[in-house]
């Protein structure tokens, strides 16, 4: 299980074949410049996998029981047989398999350190409760649906509710008996799980912004619920190679992470065509991090859903599947390249081809949308920040109460863990940010406390070896502190992930620390973190997204963040060439080894 308050990157599923209860269900057979790329498939005359070229004989454990049932029917067997014979009932690869297409994964066992992660099966990992995540694509609430998901918290969860860096509120301590209670309550209410996790599309970032920005050139709401109306759920999306990830924005901040997507959308005003979509495809980190390329076409509005469906199909087909590590679609198009990519696209899958369109150009704003906005209708939107996206049931509950004493129904989750109200009056402003303050929501924030995310860790998660929330908090809370009075240029951004799969998008972060065990100075092994240096997306302060830089040998214990942080964001602001503005990440990348640690 990878939980992080950030969404699940790389989790190993159970490989053996079980004996399902139930009637199980047919896999569906298929129908007919990168900052850093990596290496595709090396050649070998073993197949790949590749439904299109080498059939489809399940090469591997997973591919066997995805083939057997790919998981959208196992939510029957959860509410007929397993929420009544409880957490000893469940069929093995069920729990460790078929669960997460229905958003479940289990949570690590309390009391496990770090170092036995990678030692121990995940039945001696794993705890009898659950991690539920609730798919919100675009980010899309209104506080009926907010008020029901802390209701949910408060009497399932144990209060839990983390935000994570794909819009989704992740729950931790939910019993199995309980599941099908939370889904009618959710789904009273227009939400769900359907999805959430596993070989699938997840869910579809949007702009939080959509329909109300000001500067927005096109509101990308009709093309998101177009493809989650019309996919999420199609049994022949079902069994996928991994996980799909998706990201659509209409806003010229670009606040959707979209070079990290499979694939993305991304708004752009064509010369003749008008306004529509860039195409993106390819992006993923983990530990093997590589940014998404432009097929250089342009998508009118109305065939988004189509482009996406010839991208997922691709993956579906051509997809490598005998190797899980190399079952991303960023491997797919490292092999491939843009211009073979585009060709089975246009030729394999569309009903005609598409225009050769432009880039969008460079963000002007940052797109986490904290602070206060007017809105195109002239009322305003506020964003505000928790700390690395931990919030709770009852702070959830009461924001809801909060945002509709101020005159609103809406509110938006962000790719960045925070939260945007919208339609707030201009005379409701000022009670309203007070409000937040007083729920620990700071639409003022500091730039450290503005810039930070933390995975899930070791609390929750069976992959990692550090904590990462509680560790993260504390060093925002010391680095407000001890950099008080210093004048930061811009946000500084620091992810920490508690293991190597860069849920927290660590080389993509200003400061980027990854879990592993350090040797302290006694030399023994404790929790701390690699560092990765300069990473960033692209931004109203970036040029283009690029990966961070690692410093052989730099690592920091997991207590010492603050501290290490503290010292190299202050030789930055001592050594950086302000006539040229430079920022954090520019400097990281030509600043001596020495200066970094």
């Amino acid at each position: 299980m990878t939980t992080p308050t950030t969404d699940v990157t790389t989790d190993p599923v159970a490989t053996t074949r079980a004996a399902e209860p139930g009637t199980p269900a047919a896999a569906t057979a298929p129908a007919e410049r990168p900052a850093r790329r990596v290496a595709g498939p090396r050649p070998s005359t073993r197949p790949n996998g590749q439904w299109k070229i080498d059939g489809t004989a399940p090469l591997n454990g997973n591919e066997e029981w995805k083939q057997v049932d790919d998981g959208l029917s196992v939510r029957g067997r959860i509410e007929n047989l397993y929420s009544k014979g409880g957490f000893a009932s469940i069929d093995p690869t069920d729990l460790h398999g078929r669960f997460r297409v229905w958003g479940l994964y289990t949570q690590r066992k309390p009391g496990i350190d770090g170092g036995r992660t990678a030692t121990l099966e995940p039945h001696e990992l794993e705890d009898e409760y659950f991690m539920l995540r609730v798919r919100i694509d675009g980010g899309q609430l209104t506080t009926e649906q907010l008020r029901v998901i802390g209701q949910i918290s408060i009497d399932f969860g144990r209060d839990t509710a983390d935000l994570t860096d794909r819009q989704n509120v992740q729950l931790h301590w939910i019993r199995v008996e309980d599941v099908p209670e939370i889904w009618r309550r959710l789904e009273a209410v227009g939400l769900g799980t359907t999805e959430a996790c596993g070989d699938v599309p997840r869910v579809v970032l949007g702009s939080p912004v959509a329909g109300i920005a000001a500067d927005e050139l096109i509101d990308p709401t009709a093309q998101i619920d177009e493809i989650t109306g019309r996919f999420i759920g199609d049994p022949t999306l079902a069994n996928l190679p991994r996980k799909f990830k998706t990201a659509i924005t209409g806003h010229p901040s670009q606040d959707v992470v979209h070079e990290i997507n499979d694939v993305a959308f991304v708004a752009v005003q064509h010369p003749e065509l008008g306004i529509g979509y860039d195409l993106w495809v390819g992006g993923g980190l983990s530990t093997a991090p590589r940014l998404a390329e432009r097929l250089g076409v342009f998508v009118a509005p109305e065939r988004v859903a189509e482009a996406w469906h010839g991208v997922a199909q691709i993956f579906r087909d051509y997809g490598y599947r005998r190797l899980r590590n190399k079952a991303r679609l960023k491997f797919l198009l490292a092999d491939w390249g843009t211009e073979k990519f585009r060709q089975v696209l246009e030729t394999e899958y569309l009903e005609s081809p598409l225009p050769d369109g432009p880039a969008a150009p460079k963000p002007l704003a940052h797109g986490d949308h904290v602070g206060v906005h007017r809105q195109k209708d002239g009322r305003f939107y506020v964003g505000a920040t928790p700390i690395v996206g931990r919030v709770s049931g009852p702070t959830l509950v009461k924001l809801a109460d909060l945002v509709e004493a101020h005159g609103s129904a809406r509110l938006r989750t962000t790719p960045h863990q925070k939260l945007v109200i919208l339609d707030i009056p201009e005379d409701r402003v000022e009670s309203l940010i007070t409000g937040l303050d007083e729920l620990g929501l700071s639409a003022r924030p500091s730039l450290i406390r503005r810039g930070t995310i933390a995975c899930t860790g070791i609390e929750f998660c069976k992959l990692a070896i550090v904590e990462t929330k509680a560790f993260a908090t504390a060093a925002v809370l010391d680095l407000e502190r001890t950099l008080d009075g210093f004048d930061l240029p811009h946000p500084i951004s620091l992810h920490v992930n508690g293991c190597p799969n860069s849920c927290a998008r660590i080389q993509t972060a200003d400061i980027g620390l990854k879990g592993q065990l350090v040797m302290n100075d006694d030399g023994e092994q404790v929790p701390g973190y690699q560092v990765h240096l300069g990473g960033g997306l692209a931004t109203a302060d970036r040029e283009e997204a690029g990966l961070g830089r690692t410093v052989r040998g730099l690592k920091v214990e997991a207590d010492g963040i603050a501290e290490y942080v503290e010292r190299v964001v202050k030789r930055f602001l001592d050594d950086r060439d302000a006539v040229a503005d430079e920022t954090f990440a520019e400097w990281a990348h030509r600043a001596e080894e020495e200066v970094l640690r």
